[in-house]
């Protein structure tokens, strides 16, 4: 009696624990409202969908050979998978598929994402970041000059460059939604990493006559930092792109356009920086990148650098109190603050005005790594959820046509033992969900075929402990001598069979992607809850009647 009170609360309280975790949860979730994604507090079965069920966007990416050239495609994208693949896990999306197609394009599958734009900048970042301080020589003053000759050369000045383009495809890009552009703000806001700067540009008077370079820049707040106006911004770009221009630059530096414009007036203005060519340190260094907001600095991103990063950053920081420290996204300065002390392990990253969305996918990228190649998304698709709502339904009606039949079969078969069978079965579709919400697993139109095939599986082991009762049965044993020694016999080919296909689903969420690791999941969340439901539950069953019913020399099976 005591051993069959164990039994019931066990299965009671797995009962109330399967409840309390598929049970309506109030959620916070991205959501697309009037055609702009926010965030909402929604009501959601804690059951995940994938994409065939809930809709979402695929794209497929190939390598960008505009920017440089590889020799070797497949290897290339197998690396660079790896990346993608991690920035997406923590993009947040639920059965993402990521996986290589032929030799050159990686498909990604986005399940319950609609923003194209997001996914796209996330996906292609290459997020290669660099810390480099700013010129304190004046070096470019020195080949300006020399700047303006080449591009006069080259026929490159702000009318020409108007002229190739029209409208606003002459503004310039910048950094992409990872870093909201400053637009009205005539600071830098660089207050980062070790102490403040104040870079607000001062008005920068009317270019005098002259070449295009030596019209239009003119000295920022802080050294190395240089004002351009807006409308030289796509000639200039332009001629510093040129070889000559490159091989005329001061020895040791570089020049970097900065991710932030600045307005005075009806005037808009862009950064330059002259930097060291040589970074003080690299991303390669970072360990941890996580986003957070600064009562007094707005939207950061604070980084965690590894043992060799932090011995170095502390060095070379400690070298260059009271210079400016420039930090490179990508080839782009998002913010050059004053070094007030030497930096160690720790610091941080200041984007201004942009927005806790913003430094959450920095910091997503600059964890993930950078791409060993560049990529390009070279078709992007939109999945609609309307398919996957008429797959619900479908997947709906073909399990209750499964548990129908079943039922059907098994009381007009069984009889007595066939009703305590479906008993157990219903406990076991409980079982199997809360165990697949549990694991957070997503539910697939695959997965679902898997749960409708386990629920065969599941009266499977009740047929072979419901033949082995009756054989019992028919050698002159006692009913209760017959169940337990049913169960029993019955109980190595159960286990058995069920170990085979585990593994065998086991093999496949190894090595499947995608539907084919959904449809593992929920065939093996499915056998083990069976397993549970006929060995235990079912037996359980037997025995509260047999208690109830002391005397019974027959069994309705």
């Amino acid at each position: 009696m005591a051993n069959l009170k164990y039994r019931i609360l066990l299965i009671v309280g797995l009962l109330a624990a399967s409840i309390w975790a598929l049970f309506p949860r109030t959620v916070v979730e991205r959501v697309k409202r009037n055609g702009v994604f926010v965030y909402d507090t929604v009501t959601r079965v804690p059951l995940k969908r994938g994409l065939d069920l809930q809709g979402g966007m695929s794209l497929a990416l190939e390598i960008d050979e505009s920017k440089q050239t590889v020799a070797d495609k497949s290897e290339a994208l197998d690396r660079a998978i790896k990346v993608v693949r991690q920035r997406i896990d923590e993009f947040g999306v639920s059965e993402p598929v990521v996986q290589k197609v032929g030799t050159d394009r990686i498909v990604v599958e986005l399940p319950g994402i609609d923003d194209a734009e997001r996914a796209q900048d996330v996906v292609q970042k290459s997020a290669f970041l660099e810390f480099q301080i700013t010129d304190k020589t004046q070096a470019l003053e020195k080949v300006l000059p020399r700047f303006d000759e080449i591009a006069r050369a080259n026929g490159l000045s702000i009318d020409a460059a108007a002229a190739a383009v029209s409208g606003d495809s002459a503004k310039p890009t910048t950094v992409g939604s990872l870093l909201t552009q400053k637009s009205d703000s005539a600071a830098d806001s660089s207050k980062a990493v070790a102490g403040t700067t104040d870079s607000t540009a001062a008005a920068p008077a009317t270019p005098a006559a002259g070449g295009l370079f030596s019209s239009n820049i003119q000295p920022g707040q802080i050294p190395g930092q240089y004002i351009v106006p807006e409308r030289a911004y796509l000639a200039m770009a332009q001629a510093l792109e040129l070889p000559a221009i490159q091989a005329a630059m001061p020895p040791g530096k570089v020049m970097r356009w900065g991710v932030d414009s600045l307005a005075t007036g009806t005037e808009r203005f862009r950064t330059l920086y002259v930097l060291d060519s040589r970074p003080i340190i690299t991303g390669e260094a970072l360990t941890d990148a996580r986003p957070s907001t600064d009562p007094v600095e707005g939207n950061v991103v604070q980084f965690t650098l590894n043992n060799e990063g932090a011995r170095r950053f502390k060095v070379e920081t400690g070298k260059h109190v009271g210079d400016n420290m420039a930090i490179v996204l990508d080839q782009r300065v998002v913010t050059a603050p004053t070094l007030q002390s030497a930096i160690g392990r720790n610091g941080q990253i200041t984007l201004g005005g942009g927005t806790l969305q913003a430094a959450q996918d920095l910091a997503l990228v600059l964890r993930a790594g950078a791409l060993p190649v560049p990529l390009k998304v070279m078709e992007t698709r939109q999945i609609g959820a309307s398919l996957g709502a008429d797959s619900i339904n479908k997947g709906i009606v073909a399990l209750g046509v499964a548990m129908g039949l079943v039922i059907v079969i098994m009381v007009g078969y069984y009889r007595f033992a066939g009703l305590l069978a479906v008993a157990g079965l219903t406990l076991y579709l409980v079982y199997t969900l809360a165990t697949l919400a549990g694991f957070n697993a997503v539910l697939t139109l695959p997965g679902l075929a898997g749960f409708v095939l386990s629920i065969g599986i599941a009266v499977d082991a009740n047929v072979l402990i419901f033949e082995r009762i009756r054989e019992e049965l028919d050698h002159g044993k006692s009913v209760r001598l017959a169940i337990d020694e049913g169960f029993q016999h019955a109980l190595s080919a159960i286990v058995d069979t069920s170990a085979a296909t585990i593994l065998s689903g086991m093999v496949l969420y190894q090595y499947g992607t995608g539907p084919v690791r959904g449809f593992a999941v929920t065939l093996i969340a499915g056998l083990v809850a069976s397993l549970f439901t006929a060995i235990f539950v079912t037996k359980t069953f037997f025995l509260i009647w047999l208690n109830r019913s002391r005397g019974t020399q027959t069994l309705s099976i």
